[in-house]
Formats: structure tokens, C-alpha cells, sequence
């Protein structure tokens, strides 16, 4: 049996920890600072977050062929 691969957007975007939740970078905080956001929104937009564990099982089983 040949190895499987890693889907290479996957591995670019989220991150297993060893706790089994997947890190993720959050949407909406890299430009567009000039734009009319509030100041809230930056604020939840910056930064990283982890997923939901039903979203973290989906993302684990289809992406990661071996767990991360």
C-alpha cells in the first residue's frame, strides 16, 4: 500500500494540536483596515481560533489521512 498524501490546501490552513482541535486563522483580519469596520470586528476577526468538534472530525478524517 502506497502512503497517502496530506491535502496540500489543508495543511496550509489548519493545524492538529495533540489535543485533537484544529487551529485555524481567522477570516476578514489580514487588509482592508482602511475599510469601515468596527472596532469590534477587527478585534474578533484578528488572531486564530479553533474549530468545532464536528467541524475538527470532518477536517481530521477527509484532509489528514493520518490524524495531522
Amino acid at each position: 500500500m502506497p502512503k497517502l498524501k496530506t491535502r496540500s490546501g489543508a495543511k496550509k490552513r489548519f493545524q492538529v494540536k495533540k489535543s485533537g482541535k484544529v487551529k485555524f486563522a481567522k477570516a476578514f483580519g489580514k487588509h482592508l483596515f482602511t475599510h469601515a469596520k468596527s472596532a469590534g470586528q477587527d478585534r474578533r476577526h484578528c488572531g486564530t481560533g479553533h474549530l468545532r468538534d464536528m467541524d475538527a472530525k470532518k477536517v481530521i478524517k477527509e484532509l489528514f489521512p493520518y490524524g495531522g
